[in-house]
């Protein structure tokens, strides 16, 4: 099994008396990782509890901590696996963390707005949180090599990272179809208030197709015959099932800045991919541009998250089409990037940016022969 990046922050987290949360879309490895978790302990101290399972959840719905600890016993790894699909799982976890001493308790949840709204308000100051993506291109080539990296480069940009895709290639057009289909849109499908969901897929398919670019809430709404309001609530819903996510314009200094712009990227190009059904080769696509943009951005924002690095993230524009492709706010510090897949071109840093911001004048381009780096170190 493939090392996650997060294991080491999960691991020196262990014991510090809080609850250890585990986030992430469906299949992007987080019962792998609770196994993991569990192969270097002793067998006998490891209860797991799969709430997939309606006795399971039964036995950790509207109890008493005096049950609890008869269920628990002299368990010291207590491992939740799909936790949001307990009723008031936040109550439960707080029972065992305030009466049950010596107890680790761990446990993972696909749906973020269904786990995050059960848990915040009972388990306030009692949990850490982390986040498991799709694999991330550090861990691949932990894995294999950076050759191997590089060589499978257009495969990751076409198909993505998801664990079910890199260790089966062969099949990754029909494994991401089933992806999509069964698992990954169902927490959003299923939620009381979508009562439009064709509406949601047409918004899924416009956001697919415009990848890379601005998006207006009142233009996607005329588009799609959806209102405003409606656009701006499945947007939320989309990153909370991490299927997007978005980066808001940075504005500070400089005259005719967009401030209040969004782009919309996805956590994985071969979900993107899908939606809108392209899986051609290179040579046969006119996007490549917006796949190589959404790629390293989605692939630097799993590196920022396992790292522990902190950084504001923004993208840069003016009314007058000045832009910078990316940029990270860290420690006061502004760094500039822009992402071109033709290691050919040599852009230079905008003058209204590199005058606004004199103090800030970190720049530089990511491209096919360096982009390693930047997805690696800091």
């Amino acid at each position: 099994m493939l090392e996650r990046d997060i294991y080491d922050l999960v691991d020196k987290a262990l014991f510090k008396g809080k609850v250890i949360i585990i986030t992430g879309a469906r299949q992007t490895g987080k019962t792998t990782f609770l196994k993991q978790l569990a192969s270097g302990k002793n067998a006998e101290d490891i209860l797991f509890l799969n709430c997939d399972e309606p006795d399971i959840r039964s036995q950790l719905e509207n109890v008493t901590s005096a049950r609890l600890r008869v269920l628990i016993g002299s368990h010291k790894f207590v491992l939740i696996d799909e936790a949001q699909r307990v009723e008031n799982i936040g109550l439960t976890l707080k029972l065992i963390i305030d009466n049950i001493g010596g107890v680790q308790i761990i446990a993972t949840g696909s749906s973020a707005f269904d786990l995050r709204n059960k848990l915040n308000e009972p388990l306030t100051g009692r949990k850490f949180e982390f986040h498991l993506y799709p694999f991330s291109t550090g861990e691949l080539i932990k894995q294999s090599s950076v050759t191997e990296e590089r060589r499978l480069l257009e495969q990751r940009l076409i198909y993505g990272m998801y664990p079910d895709i890199v260790n089966n290639p062969s099949d990754a057009p029909v494994i991401l179809r089933e992806l999509s289909n069964s698992y990954l849109f169902k927490d959003v499908f299923s939620y009381r208030d979508i009562r439009n969901p064709d509406g949601l897929t047409r918004l899924l398919t416009a956001l697919a197709l415009q990848l890379g670019s601005e998006v207006s809430y009142n233009e996607l709404g005329r588009t799609l015959g959806i209102d405003k309001e409606t656009i701006e609530r499945y947007l939320e819903l989309l990153e909370k099932v991490f299927v997007i996510f978005r980066l808001r314009s940075f504005s500070r200094n400089v005259r005719n800045e967009l401030k209040k712009s969004r782009k919309v990227y996805f956590y994985d190009n071969g979900i993107r991919n899908t939606i809108i059904n392209n899986f051609n080769p290179f040579q046969l696509r006119n996007d490549i541009g917006a796949l190589w943009e959404n790629f390293i951005i989605s692939e630097r924002r799993k590196y920022l998250d396992y790292h522990g690095l902190y950084a504001e993230t923004f993208f840069w524009r003016t009314h007058t089409q000045q832009e910078i492709d990316y940029l990270e706010e860290r420690e006061g510090k502004l760094f500039a990037y822009e992402f071109k897949w033709d290691e050919n071109k040599k852009p230079v840093i905008p003058p209204k940016f590199s005058s606004g911001y004199p103090e800030n004048s970190f720049y530089e381009v990511i491209n096919p022969g360096n982009y390693l780096e930047f997805l690696t170190q800091a």
